[in-house]
């Protein structure tokens, strides 16, 4: 069998993508001579390009439209990933291919590293998509007691809620209006565009907790300049701690992580 030494990030758009600079320097600190490609894939050619893998693959990132498309291709997909319909990590499984979720780890490490150094009994997410259900997740994974989800669509608001109460928190849902009870908490992660946080900017000083901004470009973001704590964890964050677990799955090593976020400045 040949042996797994190339790897990939799946996405459209995918020119963007930081992931080449953070696993190619993963690579480099292990002494492996593996390559890593962004690779244009939409959801139409999702299939076609998984069918022709071979044996030579160590595994795939997925970034957006592709996370929840994915699942029903997969032979196997863990019970977190699926509960939360976001798969961005695939790896080799017999016959096929397994799916799993590093975002959840990368935020959970994010706030660990930023400043979370207790049990969360309070926790709000601003926004509604596949970044809320992972924050969701991470939430859940760290203990926390309570979450407000704010988000514009009510319908939306629920499918996350309800997400958060199978996980084993008590939940509720707000509009996606500021107030400063939804910024006081002990964890706020925003999982809105930078532009759409403006309105809690005029607030947030006051709020105390732990921001996990989900948004790094610009940055600092709107809500993140006026956060008055400091204690402070950016999307760049979050994408570096996904992105070494994902390196570990792949490789079964540690990389070392300052190369990574050295990797991620540059």
């Amino acid at each position: 069998m040949p042996s797994r030494h190339r790897a990939a990030v799946l996405g459209s758009p995918i020119a963007h993508s930081l992931s080449p600079a953070l696993h190619r320097a993963a690579y480099r600190s292990l002494g492996l001579d593996w390559t890593y490609e962004a690779v244009e894939v939409d959801k139409g050619s999702l299939p076609g390009f998984l069918g022709s893998l071979d044996g030579t693959w160590a595994g795939l990132s997925l970034t957006m439209p592709l996370k929840d498309a994915v699942i029903p291709l997969l032979r196997e997909v863990d019970d977190e990933a699926r509960a939360i319909r976001s798969v961005n990590t695939v790896l080799p499984a017999a016959g096929g291919w397994r799916g799993t979720n590093t975002d959840v780890y990368g935020m959970t490490q994010a706030l660990l590293e930023h400043g979370l150094d207790a049990t969360p009994r309070t926790a709000t997410i601003l926004g509604s998509g596949a970044t809320a259900r992972s924050a969701v997740a991470a939430l859940a994974r760290l203990g926390a007691g309570e979450v407000r989800i704010a988000a514009r669509r009510s319908e939306a608001v629920a499918a996350v809620r309800d997400l958060a109460i199978a996980l084993g928190m008590r939940a509720r849902g707000a509009t996606l209006d500021p107030s400063t009870e939804l910024v006081t908490a002990d964890v706020v992660i925003s999982t809105l565009p930078g532009a759409a946080a403006k309105a809690w900017t005029g607030i947030a000083g006051d709020a105390g907790g732990v921001l996990l901004d989900a948004s790094y470009h610009p940055w600092p973001s709107p809500l993140a300049a006026s956060w008055g704590s400091g204690r402070i964890a950016s999307g760049r964050d979050m994408l570096l701690w996904q992105a070494v677990q994902q390196v570990r799955l792949m490789t079964g090593r540690d990389p070392d992580v300052a190369a990574m976020a050295a990797a991620l400045q540059a």
